[in-house]
């Protein structure tokens, strides 16, 4: 046993025993002393580092692999965006937002931006700034904190656009009109309320009963594709429906027979109006419609096209007639409305307002107003004789695409993408009432064009709804569509006729049935 034990206490002393290599360097099993050797140099030696020479060739990498590359560093840098910004504290007053862009240089406001969206700019540029001290100064007092006291508002500021003579002409037109207009409507109120003969309490109650009967009378098949809007002549003897087709047909009323087809446009048909007043004579504008294709056309009563309405850089939404007869409104996703001459076919005001496309513009029926909704959430009214904007309508939290004057001159009503429909009083500058109308966004929105004691909306839940102006209480549903309903109006005549189209292509006529069965005589 002693002599095995020494044998491996003697092979383990020469293991760890240095050892001389063949240029005297001193090597330990398990170690190696390269403290004199440039361990680089030694890694090539040995064949384990390759060295690119200058004269090798790069090979480029496949393209599917750099457009892999390029996309995985956007995202990075996206999420680097994302990280820089929750980590970047800014004021929450919007007195001290302006300060803070005005210190480094940056516009205080841009055209339409809202408090929350120039938070979210000062937030982005302050987010992208290396230095963290150059940050501090840019906010009020130098400090890094997120409150501050209350500053006073800002002022507002009123800037005015140059017009042109023609547009200081129109609005001299449009003034003397309404006055005259104004002063009829009045007188007529006037006389309902004092007459006792006209008792108005009770005529409405008859029309509400009597729309609480309208049921589906005819439906036809209006395109081979979705028709989107639609609209009674002035007289009520016709339907106008424009589709996606480009196509404009005429319909008769009430049986619903086609008189006439257009070739509009070679785009969606997107708006359709009549001109107020109705004339027989073959070039008289009788007919305007907005397209996809950036245009709106002029048509007369026969078909023929009368002249074209160009100059918006995108699509167009709806359009309308002013009452007076002489000028065309359009609105359109540049994020502006125009007013058009119809005789000469020019523009006389671009009206900008809106920080989103504009989908719709309505008039009074004194023709004093003109109304402006667009994708911001944000419906505007203007003072046609003047061009001021005189009231922000503020309360839908999404798009509005339909809006309409009541008779009464001072009630207006807007459709929004928020499935609701939210009633306006003029005189009391705010929302007086608001209708969860539908379960998905309102298309159109139509009052009564006679009286005003009832309101018509037409949703994408492929139904329309009628309700009384007086409780807005729901007087009927008008269901049948197998399609979102896209367009719907009221004919004028007095006879309580309704057209509706829809995405399932088919336009529908609807009317009280004044049926009554008889009553059984006793015996």
């Amino acid at each position: 046993m002693s002599d095995e034990a020494s044998d491996d206490e003697m092979h383990h002393a020469d293991s760890s025993s240095p050892k001389a290599t063949e240029n005297g360097d001193a090597v330990q099993y398990g170690e190696l002393n390269v403290s004199s050797l440039d361990s680089v140099a030694v890694g090539v030696a040995a064949g384990n580092i390759h060295l690119q020479s200058a004269n090798a060739a790069t090979l480029a990498l496949p393209e599917g692999s750099r457009e892999a590359r390029e996309q995985q560093e956007r995202l990075l840098e996206a999420v680097e965006e994302r990280r820089a910004l929750r980590e970047t504290t800014v004021p929450t007053s919007d007195a001290d937002v302006r300060a803070a862009l005005r210190a480094i240089k940056e516009p205080v406001t841009l055209f339409g931006e809202q408090q929350m969206e120039r938070r979210a700019r000062l937030r982005k540029i302050m987010a992208t700034m290396d230095d963290e001290d150059e940050r501090k100064a840019a906010l009020p007092g130098g400090a890094f904190e997120e409150e501050y006291e209350e500053a006073a508002p800002p002022k507002k500021e009123l800037f005015y656009t140059e017009g042109s003579a023609l547009l200081k002409q129109a609005r001299m037109h449009i003034a003397h009109y309404s006055l005259d207009r104004a002063a009829a409507r009045l007188a007529g109120a006037k006389r309902k309320r004092e007459c006792p003969d006209e008792d108005e309490t009770a005529e409405q109650a008859d029309t509400i009963r009597l729309m609480r009967k309208v049921t589906n009378q005819s439906s036809e098949i209006a395109d081979d594709r979705p028709s989107a809007a639609c609209e009674f002549s002035p007289d009520g003897s016709t339907l106008a429906t424009g589709a996606w087709s480009g196509l404009l047909k005429l319909w008769s009323v009430p049986d619903c027979q086609r008189k006439l087809t257009i070739k509009a446009h070679d785009d969606r048909v997107t708006g359709i109006a009549w001109h107020p007043s109705p004339s027989q004579t073959p070039d008289t504008v009788q007919l305007v419609t907005g397209s996809a294709d950036k245009t709106a056309r002029l048509f007369s009563g026969e078909g023929k096209q009368l002249g074209s309405l160009k100059g918006h850089g995108e699509r167009l939404g709806r359009v309308g007639f002013h009452p007076l007869g002489r000028h065309v409104g359009t609105a359109s996703f540049d994020d502006t409305w125009r007013l058009w001459d119809v005789e000469s076919c020019t523009c006389l005001l671009e009206q900008e307002g809106h920080s989103r496309p504009v989908y719709t513009v309505a008039f009074h029926p004194d023709g004093s107003l003109a109304a402006s909704g667009g994708l911001d959430a944000i419906g505007r009214v203007w003072d046609m004789r003047t061009g001021r904007s005189i009231m922000a309508l503020q309360g839908h939290v999404q798009g509005i695409l339909t809006m309409d004057f009541s008779p009464d001159g001072y009630h207006l009503a807007t459709g929004s993408e928020d499935h609701s429909c939210r009633i306006w009083d003029l005189r009391k500058r705010g929302c007086v009432y608001t209708l969860p109308a539908h379960k998905s966004l309102i298309a159109q929105v139509r009052y009564d064009p006679n009286d005003g004691y009832y309101l018509l909306t037409a949703g994408f839940d492929n139904i329309s709804k009628l309700w009384s102006s007086k409780d807005y209480s729901l007087m009927a549903s008008l269901a049948g569509h197998e399609g979102k309903v896209m367009g719907a109006d009221i004919c004028p005549d007095g006879s309580g006729t309704v057209a509706t189209v829809s995405y399932d292509r088919t336009v529908k006529f609807w009317a009280p049935d004044t049926y009554e069965e008889p009553v059984k005589a006793e015996m």
